[in-house]
C-alpha cells in the first residue's frame, strides 16, 4: 500500500532523514518508535507532503506521490493526526469534525457527512456528550479524540498518528489505543503510528521500525522488537530488566 525507498529529507542543510526505506501493507498497524529528535515527525510530514523529500520515492498503491502537495495526498486517502493535536479550539467539537470532511463536501453530501459524524460519536462516546462544547475547553484526552475523529472524517485508507499518547494519563492512553485497534478491526483502516511509548505501542501493532538519528536501525514484528536485546539497548540503553515489563 505505502512504500518508501531511500527517502532523504533536510531542514536547510541539516540532514534529518537518511535513506529511509519502509513499507506498510493494507490493514496493518505499524509503529515507528524512537527518542525525541530521531526524525519520527519529519517522516510523517514527508509522507503527507508537509515537508518535501530531497531524494527518494514515496509510492501509494503504486503511484508516485513524492512531489504531491498535502491537499492532494489527503484526497488520495492519507490523513495525518498531528503531534500536539492542533484542533480548532474556538470551534465546537461538531464543527471540528465537520471541517475534517472539507475535501468531501461536494462529493459526499451533508447526509453522508452527518452520518459519518455519528460514527465518530460511536467510536468516541465522550465526543457526543461534548459535541456543542468548544474544543479548546476539553481535556487533553478528549482533544486527542477530536483530532483522531477529525482526521477520520476525510475517510482515509491510511491514518498517520503522531504521538497520540503525548501528555495523557495512562488510563486515557489505554482508551486511545483500544480505539486505534478498533479502527483497524472494524473500519479496516491501515495505521502508521509514531510513538515514544514503545511499551504501549508494541502491544497493539503488527510490525514496527526503530529510528535513531534519522536512520532505520531495526525492523520486525512487535514480538521480535519486544524481545530483542539489541532493540532494548538501542532504544533506552542497557537495562537489567526488559523495558517491556
Amino acid at each position: 500500500m505505502l512504500t518508501l525507498q531511500n527517502i532523504n529529507t533536510f531542514y536547510g542543510e541539516v540532514h534529518v532523514l537518511k535513506n529511509i526505506s519502509l513499507h506498510i501493507g493494507q490493514g496493518e498497524i505499524v509503529a515507528l518508535i524512537g527518542a525525541n529528535g530521531a526524525g519520527k515527525t519529519t517522516l510523517l510530514n514527508t509522507i503527507s507532503g508537509i515537508v518535501a523529500a530531497r531524494s527518494g520515492r514515496i509510492a501509494w498503491d503504486g503511484a508516485d506521490i513524492t512531489r504531491m502537495t498535502a491537499d492532494r495526498i489527503v484526497r488520495l486517502g492519507i490523513s495525518q493526526v498531528p503531534e500536539g493535536r492542533q484542533i480548532f479550539g474556538p470551534l465546537s467539537v461538531f464543527d471540528n469534525l465537520k471541517l475534517g470532511a472539507y475535501c468531501r463536501f461536494s462529493s459526499a453530501g451533508a447526509d453522508r457527512i452527518n452520518a459519518d459524524i455519528e460514527q465518530m460519536y460511536e467510536l468516541f462516546p465522550r465526543l457526543y456528550e461534548r459535541r456543542e462544547q468548544l474544543a479548546g475547553t476539553l481535556s487533553g484526552g478528549e482533544q486527542q479524540m477530536v483530532a483522531i475523529a477529525r482526521s477520520l472524517m476525510s475517510n482515509p485508507n491510511l491514518l498517520l498518528l503522531d504521538e497520540p499518547s503525548m501528555g495523557l494519563a495512562p488510563l486515557v492512553v489505554a482508551e486511545i489505543f483500544k480505539a486505534i485497534a478498533l479502527l483497524r478491526d472494524t473500519r479496516k483502516t491501515t495505521i502508521f503510528l509514531v510513538e515514544q511509548n514503545a511499551k504501549m505501542a508494541l502491544k497493539y501493532v503488527d510490525r514496527g521500525y526503530v529510528i535513531e538519528t534519522g536512520k532505520i536501525m531495526f525492523e520486525g514484528t512487535s514480538q521480535y522488537l519486544m524481545e530483542s536485546p539489541e532493540v532494548q539497548r538501542a532504544y533506552l540503553g542497557k537495562q537489567k530488566k526488559p523495558i517491556w515489563e
